[in-house]
């Protein structure tokens, strides 16, 4: 994610995402280039339909833009809230973790190193396995091993944010039954515990439920029948303009379809996507400096 000023209207201009855009949509520009220059000299070169032979209009396409608009302010927005949906998730998750750490520290005894550096390690672990279970899955390697069991009981596990919740589920239960632990503290860890869960199916269903197939075929559907037939619309009224006219057209209105397919799932790597490895970080540095 970056971080920006909304007031530098330059640097925003001239930002190095815009050129990323550009080299996305580069293929698709060139080819809308190519063949409105195309339909203008076979109008107006090889047919010789100026304006008073054949009027085009730009009517048809003025209606359908207000209808195109609509579709694409809706899909703008129904991107947005899926990735602001997540920001919201991960913040809760920033909470939880602290919540969880500070109850942990007036818990524990102070004398009692081992299950402060469990969950020293266990908190992060489980944020970290959340990260890069919404991207290509998690892996064991990427998580700080917590005990020298810890490998053993995440062999062969499939979903390993599960097993680590359900192993500090398992780890407190431990404490409570050797009396480190009151049954007023375990009412009170639950809730962060709980919670833990609650974020990683949300951010699952975030990310495992993108919009309707025939909403989003539909309207690339429109998109590409809009632009392919507006040279038609202009070719006569403004000839060989025309062809800057369909770029500029094209390339407004497949950027904003193209911003709205990459935020709808906010938890990659992309530019616009959530800073996760960021936040994972800081919950990791948050728990150290809490529990020890």
């Amino acid at each position: 994610m970056i971080e920006y000023n909304p007031k530098a209207w330059y640097s925003l201009i001239t930002h190095a995402y815009s050129r990323h855009v550009m080299r996305t949509l580069r293929p698709v520009l060139i080819f809308m280039t190519l063949y409105t220059a195309l339909i203008c000299y076979f109008f107006l070169d090889f047919f010789h339909l100026h304006e008073k032979e054949f009027q085009s209009t730009i009517g048809m396409h003025s209606l359908l833009g207000i209808v195109l608009g609509l579709f694409l302010v809706f899909r703008t927005n129904s991107a947005y809230d899926r990735w602001w949906e997540g920001r919201k998730l991960w913040g809760s998750m920033v909470n939880n973790t602290r919540n969880l750490a500070h109850k942990l520290n007036a818990f524990l005894p102070r004398d009692d190193k081992e299950n402060r550096e469990y969950f020293t390690k266990m908190i992060p672990n489980f944020v970290i396995s959340v990260k890069e279970n919404l991207r290509h899955g998690a892996k064991v390697k990427d998580l700080d091993p917590a005990g020298p069991d810890f490998l053993a009981k995440l062999e062969n596990i499939k979903h390993i944010p599960n097993r680590l919740s359900s192993m500090m589920y398992e780890r407190v239960n431990q404490l409570y039954q050797k009396n480190v632990l009151t049954g007023d503290h375990l009412f009170m860890i639950d809730k962060e515990l709980k919670e833990f869960a609650d974020i990683l199916g949300a951010c699952e269903r975030i990310k495992h439920t993108p919009i309707p197939y025939s909403y989003s075929m539909y309207i690339k559907k429109f998109i590409f029948i809009y632009i392919i037939t507006l040279p038609f619309g202009f070719v006569t009224i403004t000839e060989y303009v025309t062809v800057l006219i369909v770029l500029l057209i094209s390339f407004v209105i497949l950027s904003v379809e193209l911003i709205a397919e990459e935020i709808e799932d906010p938890f990659g790597r992309d530019v616009n996507d959530l800073p996760t490895d960021e936040l994972s970080i800081k919950i990791r540095d948050n728990v150290k400096e809490i529990l020890n």
